[in-house]
């Protein structure tokens, strides 16, 4: 298998990787490296939430459930920006984890927001030797299915980038062929920002209520939070 993605690279590398980073070979390079050298290691868990009220208990007990030590498991509850700054769970994770050991997530979306930044985390997790299981997915990087996986995943959070960039030239191209404005309003206005919680209350994802109401994911995570900050008050 690793053979074949190398010689796939050889043939035709990516033209832009995630984040404006190559995968490339150079992530190919790394699914067979780690193949190559498979250490036995720690087992550490990693939980995320999206929104400060939503709660981590049932992937708390998820993980204890796969076998985690409690004292060995990193957490985040995001406040919407997305930022590195946001993550001091995973940041201390990072820090934290050494080659041969396995991060445990209860489902593959815990690592991002997107196919994109998912694979982004992947990747960095790979860098430093570390292995990735997923409960939900039942992906194991540890053995030659779950990377090959994860590989095909990489390739798809490839072309889910250049899909959201060709839909946003179109969108642009058809609003300023009808005159209406480019870009994204600054702020949200009350019924704007009664739309985006009756949406999500609905259990509509961020990113469909980003899109209806033409505002950044961010715009709507910050509308939530200061939602749930006003009913612990």
């Amino acid at each position: 298998m690793h053979g074949v993605a190398v010689q796939r690279c050889a043939r035709s590398e990516f033209s832009e990787g995630v984040s404006n980073q190559k995968l490339g070979c150079g992530f190919f390079d790394t699914l067979a490296s780690m193949a190559a050298t498979q250490t036995k290691g720690q087992v550490i868990g990693y939980a995320r939430v999206s929104t400060g009220h939503q709660s981590l208990d049932a992937q708390l007990d998820a993980l204890s459930g796969a076998g985690v030590d409690t004292e060995r498991v990193y957490s985040d509850k995001l406040s919407g920006t997305g930022k590195r700054s946001d993550r001091p769970g995973f940041v201390s994770l990072l820090d934290y984890v050494r080659t041969g050991d396995t991060v445990i997530v209860t489902g593959i979306d815990r690592l991002g927001r997107d196919a994109a930044e998912v694979m982004t985390t992947v990747k960095e997790l790979w860098d430093k030797g570390i292995n990735i299981r997923s409960l939900r997915e039942g992906i194991d990087t540890s053995n030659a299915t779950g990377r090959m996986i994860t590989g095909v995943l990489a390739s798809l959070a490839e072309l889910e980038l250049e899909l959201q960039r060709e839909r946003k030239a179109a969108s642009r191209a058809a609003r300023k062929a009808r005159d209406l404005p480019t870009g994204r309003p600054r702020a949200l206005t009350k019924d704007q920002a009664a739309l985006v919680r009756r949406m999500r209350e609905a259990g509509e994802p961020v990113p469909v209520i980003a899109q209806a109401v033409n505002v950044s994911r961010a715009t709507v995570y910050r509308v939530l939070n200061e939602t749930a900050d006003k009913a612990v008050s």
